[in-house]
C-alpha cells in the first residue's frame, strides 16, 4: 500500500481557529505586487488583517493571541494546486505503490510483499507503474502479470492513469479477453491471435473492467480522503482545482466540510465525455454550479466549470499530434471529440457562463481546443471566461500567441517534464522526437508570450509537493542543443503561478492567493528562506506550519 513518503498517513490534527494569530520575524513573500515583502502578518478569524513590520504588528497583541515566530523563514500564501485529483489520489493511497518499481523482479517482489501482509484481498491492485517495465521496447502483458498473480484479478494502473494492465483472470471477468467495444481513442490491445495482451489504453478500454472491481465502503473512502488531506496539509496546499467531478463527489467534500474535516478548498467541475448529452450542460452542470456557487467568497467547496479530455498521453500513443510519433510513424494519435462536437459543447458551456478546462497533451489537441474557444468567442462575444488548456506537453509555435489573444489560460505542471531526457524510465522524449523538444513543456515560451499560467501537479500522476514542482521548474536540464536555461522559470514567477495566478484561474484573485489585508487566511510557513535557497537545494525545503481558513491544519 502507499502513503506519503515523508509522513505517515494520519487524520489531520486540527488546531481550533483562534480569534487572533500573529506571525512575526518571517520572510513574508506576499505574491502581492504592491507590497511584495513584509516581516509580519496578523490573522483575525479567517481573514488577514495586517501585513507589515514586526514592530507595527505588536499593536495587535492581546492576552488571547496566538504567536508564531517565523525564525527568518518564508511565510507565503498557501499553495493552490491548479490541477489535482483529490479523490483519485486518496483512493490510490490504499493501493500497492509501484512508483519506484523499475524491473519485473522488483514488481514481483513488491506485489508478493503486499500479498504477504494482505493475503485475503479479492483483487490485487497496483498503481504508479512506469511504461519502461519490463523495458522501453518490451510492453507489459497479461502473461507477465499471470506469472506474479493468477488466482484472482490483478490490475496495474500506469502512473499517468491513461493505461491499465490486467492479468488473464481480470480480462475474463470483464469478458474482454478476446477484445470488445471501446470508446473513442481507446484500445484493448490484441495479439496476432486476437486475444487481449492485457494492455488497456484509456478509460474507454478499461472502465468496463473497473465496473467489476469492488468499491471501497463509504467509511473506507472517508478514511483515505483524510489521509490525502493530511498529506496536502503537510505540503502547504490550501486549495486545489479538482479536475474530475460531479454532484456526488461535491457532496462528499461538503460532508467533510460540515464535519470540520476538510482542510483545504476544493474547486471542482462537471465532467464532460463524448457520451454526455448536450442538454446536461444546462441541467446537471448548472445544478452543480448553483449548489456550490463559484462566487461564494470563502466557501470550502465551489463549482462552476466543466472538464473535457481532448486526447490521451504521448506515453501510450493516444495524444493527438500534428505529425506522426517519432518512434511509431504509422500513428499521430487521435481525439476524443470531433471538432464539430467540441465546438458546439464549448459554445454552449461558454454561453451558460461555465468555465471550460480541456486536457490536451498533444499539439493537435491544443490547436483543436483553441479553435473551439475561438468559435465560442465569435458566437457569444468576448467575455471574462478564463477558459483553460491543461498540460500542453507539446505546442506548435503558431499556437503560442493564441493564448494571450483569446484570454485562455495555460495550466501546466512542472513535474510532468522529464528533468533530463536520458532518464531510461521515461519514454516521453523518444515518443515526441528530438525535432519537437524545443516545443515541449514550453513554460517560458508561453509565459513570455503573455499567457497566464497556473501551476499544479496532477496528483496522483506525480507528487503533489509544490516545492518539488518549484525544484523541477528551476532545475530542468536541456535535452538537446538548447541553451542552458532551456525553459526554466524565474523563482518568483513560479511562486506566483502556484498562488496569485492560480487564484485568478478560479475567479478568486480578490480573495486568496496573496497575503494582503482582507484576504482569506490561507498560509504556509516553510523551513527556510525560500528566495535565498540555491536552486539545487529546493528539494530539501518543507512546510512546517499550514493554515487554511484561519485554522492551523498542520504543524510539524
Amino acid at each position: 500500500m502507499r502513503g506519503p513518503s515523508h509522513l505517515a498517513p494520519r487524520t489531520p490534527h486540527l488546531i481550533p481557529m483562534t480569534q487572533r494569530t500573529i506571525i512575526t520575524h518571517a520572510q513574508v513573500y506576499t505574491a502581492n505586487p504592491d507590497q511584495p515583502h513584509a516581516q509580519a502578518v496578523v490573522v483575525e478569524g479567517n481573514k488577514i488583517v495586517f501585513v507589515g513590520s514586526n514592530s507595527d504588528a505588536q499593536a495587535y497583541h492581546t492576552s488571547g493571541s496566538q504567536h508564531v515566530h517565523g525564525r527568518g523563514q518564508t511565510l507565503m500564501p498557501g499553495f493552490i494546486d491548479s490541477h489535482f485529483h483529490l479523490l483519485w489520489g486518496a483512493l490510490g493511497l490504499g493501493e500497492i505503490d509501484l512508483e519506484s518499481v523499475r524491473s519485473l523482479d522488483a514488481l514481483r517482489q513488491t506485489i508478493h510483499a503486499a500479498l504477504h501482509d494482505h493475503a485475503n484481498m479479492p483483487w490485487v491492485v497496483g498503481c504508479g507503474l512506469r511504461y519502461s517495465v519490463p523495458s522501453a521496447s518490451e510492453p507489459l502483458t497479461r502473461h507477465h502479470l499471470d506469472a506474479i498473480v493468477s488466482d484472482r484479478p490483478f490490475i496495474i494502473t500506469a502512473y499517468d492513469y491513461h493505461t491499465m494492465w490486467a492479468n488473464t483472470a481480470a480480462l475474463q471477468l470483464a469478458d474482454i479477453l478476446h477484445g470488445g467495444e471501446t470508446g473513442p481513442n481507446s484500445v484493448i490491445v490484441l495479439d496476432k491471435a486476437g486475444q487481449a495482451t492485457g494492455e488497456l489504453r484509456e478509460p474507454g478500454a478499461y472502465n468496463q473492467l473497473l465496473a467489476h472491481q469492488p468499491t471501497p465502503s463509504d467509511a473506507a473512502q472517508r478514511a483515505l480522503l483524510q489521509q490525502g488531506l493530511a498529506l496536502c496539509a503537510s505540503l502547504g496546499i490550501t486549495s486545489v482545482h479538482n479536475m474530475d467531478g460531479n454532484m456526488a463527489q461535491a457532496q462528499q467534500y461538503a460532508a467533510l466540510a460540515d464535519a470540520g474535516e476538510l482542510t483545504l478548498r476544493v474547486y471542482l467541475p462537471y465532467d464532460i465525455t463524448p457520451e454526455t448529452p448536450f442538454d446536461a450542460l444546462a441541467t446537471e452542470a448548472i445544478a452543480l454550479r448553483d449548489a456550490f456557487p463559484r462566487d461564494e467568497q470563502g466557501a470550502l467547496v465551489r463549482a462552476g466549470f466543466v472538464k473535457f479530455f481532448m486526447d490521451g498521453v504521448l506515453e501510450s500513443y493516444t495524444a493527438a499530434l500534428l505529425a506522426p510519433y517519432a518512434d511509431r510513424s504509422e500513428t499521430s494519435g487521435d481525439f476524443l471529440f470531433s471538432a464539430a462536437q467540441f465546438n458546439e459543447m464549448a459554445t454552449e458551456a461558454d454561453r451558460l457562463g461555465l468555465q471550460i478546462a480541456v486536457h490536451c497533451c498533444g499539439d493537435a489537441a491544443v490547436r483543436r481546443t483553441l479553435d473551439g474557444y475561438a468559435v465560442a468567442q465569435r458566437r457569444n462575444g468576448r467575455r471574462d471566461s478564463r477558459h483553460r488548456v491543461e498540460h500542453i506537453e507539446l505546442i506548435h509555435v503558431d499556437d503560442v500567441p493564441r493564448f494571450a489573444e483569446l484570454g485562455v489560460l495555460a495550466a501546466m505542471q512542472p513535474l510532468h517534464a522529464p528533468l533530463m531526457h536520458l532518464d531510461d524510465s521515461d519514454v516521453w522524449p523518444s515518443r515526441a522526437g528530438e525535432n519537437r523538444w524545443a516545443n515541449s513543456f514550453a513554460w517560458r515560451t508561453l509565459q513570455e508570450a503573455g499567457a497566464q499560467m497556473p501551476f499544479g501537479s496532477d496528483w496522483p500522476v506525480v507528487s503533489p509537493n509544490p516545492l518539488a514542482g518549484l525544484f523541477a521548474a528551476q532545475n530542468r536540464e536541456p535535452w538537446g542543443s538548447e541553451g542552458d536555461e532551456h525553459f526554466r522559470l524565474d523563482r518568483t514567477a513560479v511562486l506566483a503561478n502556484y498562488t496569485r495566478v492560480a487564484a485568478y484561474a478560479e475567479f478568486q484573485e480578490g480573495h486568496k492567493g496573496q497575503i494582503r489585508p482582507g484576504y482569506l487566511a490561507d498560509l504556509v510557513l516553510l523551513s527556510a528562506d525560500l528566495l535565498a535557497v540555491p536552486a539545487t537545494e529546493l528539494g530539501e525545503v518543507t512546510a512546517v506550519w499550514t493554515m487554511c481558513d484561519g485554522r492551523v491544519v498542520f504543524e510539524r
